[in-house]
């Protein structure tokens, strides 16, 4: 059965909230920021904050989550094959999407962005995983997954204080060679 389209009024609002939201994270700490800002500044009553978003925390994880799909554009990768192109497309990604942040209030809420990117990571990963092993156990290829997404998200994590050293392509093409098995003519 088809869902009901979201009424444009609705999606405008929770948009709304939501840029408001991003517009003060940059001038506020996360821990400062109240629904009364927030709504202040969207121009709204605290009741229709309410109506979208069950407290601060469920926005920040809307938000987050939000800009983190963009940045990944996901459906780019659904069927796509894991690869060095793939691998250095992601980490290019997270590194963009965490230098985005690094002019935002991100000092108070690092596990929730790095949770967050780290489920997004696990469920392109799975993904691609299930696409060439449609027929393989499925626990062994969330495992996977989970590996993976850890370790692009710590390796980026690792980027970050080396960034004015190297560029984020340049860091992970140092991994690549280690990390996918390459055919060497044997």
């Amino acid at each position: 059965m088809n869902q009901p389209k979201t009424d444009p009024r609705i999606q405008r609002t929770r948009k709304l909230i939501m840029d408001s939201f991003m517009e003060l994270s940059g001038k506020k700490e996360f821990k400062d920021i109240t629904i009364t800002d927030i709504a202040a500044e969207a121009m709204i009553n605290r009741a229709t904050f309410y109506y979208h978003f069950e407290d601060i925390y469920d926005l920040l994880e809307k938000v987050l989550s939000e800009v983190l799909l963009v940045n990944l554009d996901c459906s780019n990768y659904q069927h796509k094959e894991l690869n060095e192109e793939v691998i250095t497309s992601i980490f290019v990604a997270i590194t963009n999407f965490q230098q985005s942040l690094s002019n935002r209030c991100h000092r108070g809420y690092e596990d929730t962005i790095a949770r967050n990117i780290r489920e997004q990571l696990e469920i392109i990963f799975y993904k691609m995983l299930l696409k060439p092993h449609p027929t393989e156990e499925d626990e062994g290829l969330k495992i996977t997954a989970v590996i993976l997404s850890w370790g692009i998200y710590g390796a980026s994590v690792e980027w970050k204080r080396k960034s004015n050293e190297i560029t984020p392509e340049e860091f992970i093409q140092l991994a690549l060679p280690h990390l996918l098995p390459r055919d060497n003519g044997v």
